[in-house]
């Protein structure tokens, strides 16, 4: 600690003023009497001093510029001392106290020390990535787009190309084009968007057919006699028809005792396809049949009536509007008989007296709803039309000859290999064409299908089944030459 060496003095000698605090820094504080600590302390020194008791000093006596010099050096040899003392009592202390065992220096190191860490595997550089390469999320992106696009394009061309064929300058083109899409099952909505309700009968109305009897002339079918023709082992005769907008395949059976009606029955949620109710019955080929529920392609139950080997499989026939029965009797004639508005029992008691042994369903309906239609030929007579008598679309007939072959014939449209389809003109042409006496139109569209020796002739025109038939309850089946006749 240092005492300030600027003081102002009094008196007549230059001197020093020491207040209480700087005296208190060189003496320190004991029990003893302050002179006698004073002396005892500085000894000597402060002999000039003595004289004046340690409370004047503290008062603020004044002394000599030497005394206070000495007085100085005495305070830093006190402090001096003091420091020394402090340092010596501690180290006394220590020596004292128990000595703790101390750990090695080396083990404190070890322990101080961290594992090394475990070097890291050095990165592999990536490939760079070459130019124009695509990613995985952006080539889907790229090809949902395109296909987007596409889908756009195409449905845009349709608009164009469906409103040219309603409002364009050709009637025959639009009434053909109408009256084809009101058979369909998805396709209405075509006709409904561009024409109102009026205008859709009136086109109706130009392209239908007259009614007609349908009493069938026994006398004009003998089954009896020899059936000409470029038959195989199996009875069967398979020819190519082509038309201006449709090509076909018919089949003719010359025994007719070998065409029945297949079903799945008893009926399941799901039918099966032509191929399958072939092999299930033991037949070499066959055409789908009559009238059922095609939702979803299900395909499990039949509308209307069926009969199969004389048991009638389905009752049902009220509620159809132009409900027809298109099979063959016990004598192996074909049918084609008004049915609708008919009660069960009116049903079970012509089954039983006509020996109606294999039979299905079909509508005659000339409505936009349901454009449908079954007399074609009655005892050689076609039915008579007004213009083409009905839309272009895929068909399958059953017919009859006068020697009792049947004719089975089905025919492509709706785009397949770029064909519309079969009109009811179309179809009384090429039964007429190959002798038929009677025929009658079945459930087409894209049911129409033809299956013969373990191969399909006439696949279903819908894209998902090219290579099938749609599933179906029903099918008029031929058997085989091992399984003969009825």
């Amino acid at each position: 600690m240092c005492i300030p060496c600027c003081r102002g003095g009094r008196g007549k000698e230059k001197g020093y003023k020491l207040d209480e605090k700087d005296i208190r820094e060189i003496v320190p504080e004991t029990n003893e009497p302050k002179d006698l600590s004073f002396t005892a302390v500085y000894g000597d020194q402060f002999r000039k001093v003595q004289e004046e008791s340690p409370e004047q000093i503290v008062k603020g006596s004044s002394i000599s510029e030497e005394d206070m010099q000495a007085l100085l050096r005495s305070k830093e040899q006190v402090l001096i001392g003091r420091t020394a003392k402090r340092k010596l009592e501690e180290e006394q202390k220590r020596s004292r106290a128990p000595k703790t065992e101390r750990e090695p220096i080396a083990e404190r190191k070890r322990k101080t020390e961290r594992a090394p860490k475990p070097e890291k595997p050095a990165k592999e550089p990536k490939e760079p990535r070459a130019a124009g390469k695509l990613t995985a999320g952006k080539a889907i992106g790229r090809g949902l787009l395109v296909l987007l696009t596409t889908v756009l394009a195409i449905v845009l061309a349709l608009v164009v190309i469906v409103a040219s064929i309603i409002h364009g300058p050709s009637e025959s083109a639009r009434d053909t084009f109408v009256t084809t899409v009101l058979e369909s099952g998805n396709l209405k909505f075509l006709a409904t968007m561009f024409l109102s309700e009026d205008e859709i009968n009136e086109i109706v109305s130009r392209t239908s057919m007259a009614a007609m009897e349908t009493d069938i002339d026994e006398g004009m079918i003998a089954t009896d006699t020899q059936v000409e023709g470029n038959f195989d082992e199996n009875g069967i005769e398979i020819v190519q028809v082509n038309g201006r907008s449709f090509f076909g395949t018919l089949m003719i059976v010359a025994d007719p005792s070998k065409v029945f009606v297949g079903t799945t029955y008893p009926w399941g949620e799901y039918g099966k396809e032509l191929g399958q109710l072939c092999d299930m019955h033991g037949a070499v080929g066959g055409v789908n049949g009559g009238l059922y529920a095609a939702d979803m392609n299900k395909g499990g139950r039949p509308y209307g009536v069926c009969v199969s080997n004389g048991e009638i499989q389905l009752n049902d026939p009220s509620g159809w509007t132009g409900l027809y029965l298109i099979g063959l009797d016990s004598k192996n004639i074909l049918r084609i008989e008004p049915i609708s508005g008919w009660t069960r029992a009116q049903f079970e008691t012509f089954v039983s007296e006509q020996g109606i042994r294999d039979a299905v369903a079909f509508q005659d309906e000339a409505t936009d709803a349901n454009n449908h239609f079954v007399p074609l030929i009655i005892n050689g007579e076609p039915r008579q039309l007004n213009g083409a008598g009905s839309g272009a679309n895929p068909r399958t007939v059953i017919g009859q000859r006068a020697d009792g072959a049947i004719l089975l014939l089905v025919t492509d449209g709706r785009g397949a290999s770029g064909h519309l389809g079969a009109t009811a003109q179309d179809l009384i042409n090429v039964m007429l064409q190959y002798g038929a006496v009677n025929a009658a139109n079945l459930d087409g569209g894209s049911s129409s299908s033809l299956y013969y020796n373990d191969e399909y002739l006439m696949t279903s025109v819908t894209l998902y089944y090219a290579n099938s038939s749609w599933r179906l309850p029903t099918a008029f089946l031929v058997k085989s030459a091992k399984e003969g006749g009825n």
